[in-house]
């Protein structure tokens, strides 16, 4: 089985009354032209995150068996698309499939993110996965240099080991260190930027450690790819999605809500919030026009954030649209007992399951929101898979460039990201940046 979808409150109803109009037809030209762009980023091989249902994974999976035996652990160095999907694909996996192998995240110079991970691993039995496509980014180098440091010390003979490298192909510092230390390596593709970056060997490597089956994910991955190639609204989930959240964008709903009835896909709403963001968040359209389009992408969590948010959602600026994201069937599920049948207060729940209430609580939200004329929609599991996650990660991937061409904007570059890092660099000391150091002193002060 695969993910099902319930776009009904996307568009008008008895409940929605402010809602799209569900015939889309007068949207027909341009929902083309943006197909048409990316069957052309397609053609000239830009978009290649599509490939990858294709991608030959014996390499890594042959890696992982020479080495099964040595190793407990991975931590993964990384940051942004580097780690998101790694992390998100293990949180989502863990619990489901009872995965023993633990990863790690050192995602921040937090010294005590760092500290936490080495005090929880044991050296020996960790492999340390150093992920950066230009091998220069500064959070990553920097934890990395603490570790080399730590492993030439601890294992002076045979440190290397426990290092392997995720970068570019053919450039890069990191190209060069592999080349003269001999450490063993991946590639970053040259067509698939970060953020898109988790089928690839960025989030396969780290999966299939911990025992996630990576040609099933690439399957899923296909399976919703081939879904989605047609430019018939009606038949493509992406498609839809992406055309609903910029009809509705332009009236002014720019925060988008994905809110998972599972603990579980939590940190798969992570790894969407820098997806939309850094994609569409864009000051410039192709035409170098300022236009400071995007939506916030926000995160919540059913059902505890039903306490903390829906109040918010329900009740205040008619400004966002929110994607539930619903497990049909979940691997662990307990029956609430009966203990009180004398009591109104609870004896309701006595028989149920948690797994019934959970998303019943879901459906309840769903019908609040829609009462309250707040647009939304919902994804449904069947059961968190491999499989399934690789159908929503490129339901996501393609639903992303397409609200990018329907919004006349690059959706791979992030140069608001690049004046953050330059900044650094400056501040930091790094040779060849005196020029913006000054200039940031000057207006320190």
């Amino acid at each position: 089985m695969s993910l099902s979808f319930n776009f009904t409150n996307l568009f008008q109803n008895e409940l929605i009354k402010t809602g799209l109009n569900s015939d889309l037809t007068a949207y027909q030209e341009i929902i083309d032209k943006a197909h048409q762009s990316i069957l052309k980023q397609r053609k000239e091989d830009i978009l290649g995150f599509y490939n990858l249902p294709e991608k030959n994974t014996e390499r890594i999976n042959n890696y992982i068996s020479q080495i099964d035996q040595d190793f407990d652990n991975i931590v993964v160095l990384g940051i942004g698309g580097s780690a998101l999907g790694n992390k998100a694909l293990y949180s989502a996996l863990r619990i489901e499939k009872g995965l023993t192998k633990k990863l790690y995240v050192a995602d921040n110079v937090d010294p005590t993110l760092v500290y936490d991970i080495l005090s929880q691993i044991e050296l020996k039995r960790t492999l340390f996965n150093v992920v950066t496509k230009s091998g220069t980014t500064a959070e990553t180098m920097s934890v990395f240099l603490i570790i080399l440091q730590i492993l030439k010390e601890a294992f002076p003979k045979d440190y290397k080991k426990h290092i392997v490298v995720t970068t570019d192909k053919d450039k890069g510092f990191l190209r060069q260190v592999i080349k003269s230390e001999g450490y063993y390596d991946f590639e970053v593709p040259d067509n698939v930027g970060g953020r898109f970056s988790v089928l690839t060997d960025v989030g396969l490597l780290s999966s299939a450690f911990v025992g996630i089956n990576i040609d099933e994910l690439l399957a899923g991955a296909g399976t919703m790819r081939d879904l989605c190639a047609t430019s018939d609204i009606n038949q493509n989930p992406a498609y839809l999605m992406g055309l609903a959240h910029y009809l509705y964008m332009k009236e002014g709903k720019n925060i988008s809500v994905m809110m998972p009835y599972a603990n579980a896909l939590y940190d798969m709403a992570d790894w969407y919030r820098q997806l939309w963001a850094e994609s569409l968040g864009k000051k410039y359209n192709l035409d170098k026009e300022e236009v400071y389009v995007g939506q916030t992408p926000v995160k919540a969590l059913g059902t505890t954030d039903q306490h903390s948010q829906v109040q918010l959602y329900r009740e205040g600026p008619n400004d966002k649209v929110t994607t539930f994201l619903t497990v049909d069937s979940f691997k662990h599920d307990y029956n609430i007992p009966s203990i009180y049948p004398e009591r109104d207060e609870v004896n309701y729940l006595g028989g149920q399951t948690l797994s019934k209430l959970l998303n019943t609580e879901r459906l309840a939200t769903e019908i609040a929101l829609s009462k309250s004329d707040r647009p939304n929609c919902n994804i449904t599991f069947p059961k968190i898979n491999e499989k399934n996650l690789g159908e929503f990660i490129m339901l996501y991937e393609i639903m992303t460039v397409f609200t990018g061409a329907l919004l006349e904007i690059d959706p791979l570059d992030q140069p608001g990201v690049e004046e953050g890092k330059i900044a650094t660099y400056a501040l930091m000391g790094k040779k060849g940046y005196d020029k913006e150091r000054e200039e940031i002193e000057k207006i320190l002060g």
